[in-house]
Order: structure tokens, then sequence, then C-alpha cells
């Protein structure tokens, strides 16, 4: 057989598995763009979009076997202007200095930070000297320090404060989070924190009516349930997150079962199978209308509303609408007489949510939510298709549970793990034993609660609810606390996730023989993560730390302050010891010198060539032959990495030379490092 007939063969072999590959080529699009390094111009749109249609029109005419390819390209092309059009219809001012004043705005989310503030997003900002046309349109302010003379936080209310607010920062690391991206899809023009109290300014107003009901139903659940049971209750119900302690959404964390508290698949799935297996025993008892009206299209027609009603109460956030659209099209599946589980119903679902969110591409939740998704479809069709099962009959809903967390767990651990540095060693026992209890106890209960709220009624079944959220953050204290619950991973390379991301699919969705390179993908990824290396330096973008690898693991130059920072990079380097820990590995020998006070410039004496020197104030002290990182310096080039070249040299690598000039990045006008001006300054005195 020829090559050309093997091509053919191969090809035809694809046949109605090609749909799957849609949304892959719209994500190599979309991811394109966020890789790139300047902000594609009319031109460059103009290009692509040429491209894109020439390959399209290009398609009609070729081949059935080579057909694919070009529309792989015209994907790609829509990928990209998907992108772009997101990016820009999000744009809004974004504050480009330090600002310390009054700070008035609408209350439009409530929330708690990671040292467990609260935390508020206002919209219809109004600064303090500032004009309306560089005013961000949302703001997120932490609430610190004394809080007893703060008036009650609700939906709609106009407050004030004073406050401290700065720009969305860069990545704490080059290649690292990019927050500034992040706020930007957000529409968050700053972000800060104040001490004094909240004032109420007006009374809300109109609008924000589901953000409204969803606090009060909150209210009404911590009510009835009180501390972090009636906190987790809230939080699976209506999103609100604020009354659950950080102490159990670390141990949630460390035991795997963190997912369980966002609405995200899950839930939806057990909410609307709760609903639609309802509804079917109630029309099963009325046979005049079954023998009449299709029962399974009205089940999951009201299951659908239900879902949608589940997605206005839990606050719409991304991972929510993204639940919502995979279970909308399953639904709608069944409500036509089609499979309601099926690769092409994920695919589905991908397109739509990377059509109304691209940015959600980049983050871990939608990466794990579909990674699970099609794993798990895949699978249990795999099951299906070879009649294959384990244990008697009656067994079948244990075996299924099991295989569900074992699958899922499987294909969203390296995800998990690329993101968050850490694997949650008890994980799989800890869903396992409270998984089940979700969808037989927690979200039933829930489900009878709100249809008994109307009348006065929902104490009974929220005490049911109870139970099975008691046992939940039962299990997962008990898991955090046993010996090594928690290990951590060093942080992969860029190309690490993509690759692994490319075999994965490659695995499930390619027939033939050729599928098996996804596995020699997968694999290749898991070696250049193991040879993944971490910086020999680290500097923040303030200056106000440093982290030097030393054989003993990172040292950091305070054990106090830019704590974000450090947790950070102790989590890159796989390390899951605390910032005071590693500031006790900061010796005199280190071959980095970290000036932190105006009092440690003041002495500093001087320093020899290729050394690396960072203050965390203003700093210049003329001509010297090392490498000076100071406040001014570090706001032009972001996080500094420097790495070991040849021969020992230092390789310097900025959050500025990986983000590249963005819509979001805030960079000053781009200028040397301080050494490098004073090289030039002598060169043009020479002249």
């Amino acid at each position: 057989m020829g090559a050309a007939s093997a091509f053919a063969t191969m090809m035809s072999a694809q046949r109605g598995a090609l749909f799957g590959w849609v949304p892959v080529c719209l994500a190599v699009g979309i991811s394109l763009y966020f890789q790139m390094k300047f902000e594609p111009s009319v031109i460059h749109i103009f290009m692509i979009a040429v491209i894109g249609a020439f390959f399209g029109a290009v398609a009609y005419f070729l081949p059935e076997t080579t057909r694919p390819f070009a529309v792989a390209v015209m994907l790609v092309c829509i990928g990209v202007l998907l992108a772009v059009v997101r990016a820009h219809s999000v744009a809004g001012p974004v504050l480009s200095f330090r600002y310390y004043g009054a700070v008035e705005g609408r209350i439009i989310a409530i929330d708690r930070s990671q040292s467990d503030a609260l935390r508020l997003t206002l919209d219809d900002v109004v600064l303090e000297r500032v004009p309306p046309s560089r005013t961000p349109e949302r703001v997120r302010v932490s609430l610190h320090g004394d809080r007893s003379a703060d008036i009650a936080a609700e939906p709609g209310l106009r407050v004030m404060l004073t406050g401290h607010l700065s720009p969305p920062s860069g990545p704490v690391e080059p290649g690292g989070f990019d927050f500034q991206r992040h706020a930007w899809f957000a529409r968050l023009g700053a972000v800060g924190y104040a001490r004094t109290p909240l004032m109420g300014v007006a009374e809300p107003e109109g609008g924000l009516g589901v953000f409204r009901i969803r606090m009060a139903a909150s209210a009404r659940i911590q009510s009835h349930l009180g501390g972090d049971t009636g906190g987790f209750a809230a939080a699976i119900t209506t999103g609100d997150r604020s009354a659950i302690s950080q102490a159990s959404l670390d141990a949630l964390r460390a035991s795997n079962l963190a997912h369980l508290l966002a609405i995200s698949g899950l839930h939806m799935g057990l909410m609307t199978s709760v609903v639609f297996a309802a509804l079917r025993l109630v029309l099963a008892l009325m046979p005049p209308l079954v023998l009449r009206w299709p029962a399974r299209s009205i089940a999951a027609a009201g299951a659908l509303v239900v879902a949608a009603g589940y997605l206005a109460l839990s606050g719409g956030n991304v991972a929510t609408q993204r639940a919502f659209v995979m279970v909308a099209v399953a639904l709608f599946a069944l409500m036509i007489g089609r499979r309601a589980i099926s690769l092409r119903g994920v695919a589905i679902a991908a397109i739509i949510v990377l059509a109304l969110r691209p940015e959600a591409l980049m983050g871990p939740g939608f990466q794990m939510s579909f990674a699970a998704t099609t794993a798990l479809v895949a699978v249990f069709g795999w099951m299906r298709d070879g009649a294959v099962k384990f244990g008697p009959k009656w067994m079948q809903p244990v075996v299924a549970v099991v295989i569900s967390s074992a699958v899922a767990g499987f294909a969203t651990a390296p995800i998990a793990a690329a993101h968050f540095n850490a694997i949650a060693q008890y994980g799989l026992l800890a869903n396992l034993v409270t998984v089940p209890l979700m969808g037989v106890l927690v979200i039933p209960a829930a489900v009878v609660a709100a249809v008994l709220a109307p009348i006065g009624l929902e104490m009974v079944a929220l005490w049911i609810m109870g139970l099975g959220v008691d046992w939940i953050l039962f299990v997962a204290h008990f898991m955090a606390d046993l010996p090594q619950a928690r290990s951590y991973v060093i942080g992969p390379s860029a190309q690490v996730v993509p690759l692994l991301t490319l075999g994965f699919l490659t695995l499930l969705l390619w027939r033939g023989r050729l599928r098996w390179c996804g596995v020699v993908a997968m694999a290749a990824s898991f070696v250049i993560w193991h040879g993944s290396e971490r910086p020999d330096v680290l500097i923040s973008d303030t200056g106000t730390l440093v982290g030097v690898m030393t054989d003993q693991g990172r040292a950091l130059s305070k054990e106090r302050g830019a704590g974000f920072a450090a947790s950070n990079w102790l989590e890159n380097d796989g390390e899951g010891i605390s910032q005071s820990a590693a500031a006790a590995r900061w010796q005199n020998d280190i071959p980095v010198i970290h000036l932190s006070r105006k009092r440690a410039v003041a002495a500093f004496s001087g320093c020899v060539k290729g050394q690396v020197v960072v203050s965390s104030v203003a700093f210049d002290q003329g001509d010297m032959p090392c490498f000076l990182h100071d406040p001014d310096s570090l706001k032009h080039t972001g996080a500094v990495a420097y790495h070991r070249g040849e021969e020992g040299r230092l390789v310097i690598t900025t959050a500025r030379s990986i983000a590249g000039e963005r819509l979001w990045t805030q960079w000053p006008k781009k200028k040397p490092l301080r050494h490098d001006m004073k090289q030039a300054q002598r060169k043009n005195n020479l002249q």
C-alpha cells in the first residue's frame, strides 16, 4: 500500500470523529493570541481574517482527505479573531498610579480574599481627583483592620471608604500567572485595601435583583445552619463563599474536595439529574398525560429551566456558565431524542464556551472541567460499546462512582499539579466517601429546601443537608491532617501543558493506530516536566523580596512581606514550606545583596562585577559594574529571574520580555537596566 493510499485510509477512518477537533483548533488560535508578545494591529487582524477566509474557500475544492486540514487552519484563524474581539470588548480604564483617598461605588460582589478579609467589588466608581475618563469601571477592595464600625454590606448599596488602590500587578515571576490579564477580562481597573470604616452613601436602588436574591437566600441558609456548615451550604446553592473560613477552605484544598465548593459540572449535573428524575416520576403517575405527551422531553425541558435558574442564583461565574452549557447540550439532546452524553456534546459545549469567553481557555477551571468530562465520556462510552461491566448488577452504582472518581482524578491531576503545584495524596479516597453523599443527600435536600422556602418550611431540608455537609467538612479536615496529605511538585516549563493536552486529546479523539502517539506525547511532557529548572535568582516586581536557590532550596531575603510572591515562588519550586522557614536559609554567603531599607542603602559600600544588587527603595549609586534593580527600574521590567548560563554567566529574564506589550499590560516607557544606562551615558558623553 502506497503512502497516498495509506493516508486516504487513515483519513477515511476519521469520518464522524473530526467534529471533536473543532474546539481544539479554536483553542489553538486563542492560545496563539494570548502567547503573542504584541497586540495585533488592524493590519494583522485583517491578514488573519483573509487567511482564514482563503483556507475556508479552498476547503470546498479540496478532496475529502485533505479538506480537514484547510478547515483546521480556518478554525485557528477564527480562534485568534474571537480572542481579539473579546479582549477589545472588555476594554476599560486601568489605574496607572498608586492612589490613596476616598473611594465611592456600588457593591456588585461580596467575597473573601486569600487573607480571609471581606472583599467588595464596586462599580460606578468615583475617585477623588481622578477624572471619569481615567476612573476604572470596577475596583476591588479588601477590608482589613477593625470592622466594628462598618455598615452591613448589601447588594447595590452605594458606599464610601478611604482606600489604597493600585493597578493590577503583573506576574510574580517571568512566565507566572498573569493577574493583569485576569483583571482585564474581569473589568477590574484597580485593586487595593482599606482600614477605615465602610460608610453608606445611598440606599440600594433598582437593578442587581438576582444578586439581592442570592444574598438573601445565603443569609437565610446561614440563619438555619451556622458556622462553616452554613457557609458551605450557602456556597453550593448561591455561590456566596464569604461565610466559610479560610481554615476550612485550606482543608478542602488539601483533601482535593475544593471542587465540591465551586458550583461547577458536578453540582449542575446532580441538580438537573435530581429534577429530571423527580419530574419523570411525577409524570409517570399520570398515565393519560404520559400516553399523549413525550414525558422524557418534558422532564428534560423542566430540568433545563431549573438549571437556568440555578445558573442565575449562583451568580453566573465562568465555571457555572461552562457547567450550564454542558448540561444544556445534554438536556437538549434528550429533548430531540439524541444520546445525551457523547464526545460530540462535549465538543459543542466547548465551542460555545470558547466563543463566549475565549479567556477561559487559559484558566485551570476550563482545562480541568473539560479534561474530566472528555475522559469520563470516552471511558464510559468504551465500556458501553464493549459491554464491559465490573461486578454484579447490584454493585454497578458503586462501581460507577469509583470509576468516575478515578477517571476524573487521573485526568485532572496533572493539570491541577501544573497550575497549583500540589497533589492531594488522599484525594481519591476523600472523593469516594463524599461525592456519593452529594448526589444522594446534599443536592436533593437543597432542591427540597428551595421548593419549601416560599412557604417557610425549608428548615427540615436544610437540617438534612447540614448532616451531609458536616460529613464532607469532617472528611476534609481529617484527610488534611494526615501526614503528607499534600505533596508539592515543581512548576512545569511552558510547553508541558500544551504537549500533555495534545497527547491526551489525540489518544481520545483520533481513530487508528496513530492515537497511541498521544501516549508518546504525554510521556514526553512528563519527561520535560521532570527536567524543568527553576531560576537561580528571583526578584519581586517591587524589589521588596529576593529569592536565591541554594543547596537546601530557595532562600528568601525576608520572613515577612510580599507573602503572595513568596508563596508562589516556593510552590513553583515544589516546596511546601513557610516564608519564615525559607528566610532562615538566607545566609551571609548568598551572592545577592538585598537592600530592604533606606538605612541599608545609605550604608551600602559597593559591589563587584556581575553581582546582583536589589533595593526596595529608589537607589542610584553612580557608575557600578553590577546588576542593579530598584523600584524605578522594576516598574519597567516587572519581576526578574536570573538563570545560570554557559560558563556560569547570569542570564536575565523579565516579566515584560515574556508578557510583551499587550492591552492589559501597564508597562511604562521601556528603559534599560541601571548599569546599562550608565554605560549609555558614558558613550554619549564621549561622542
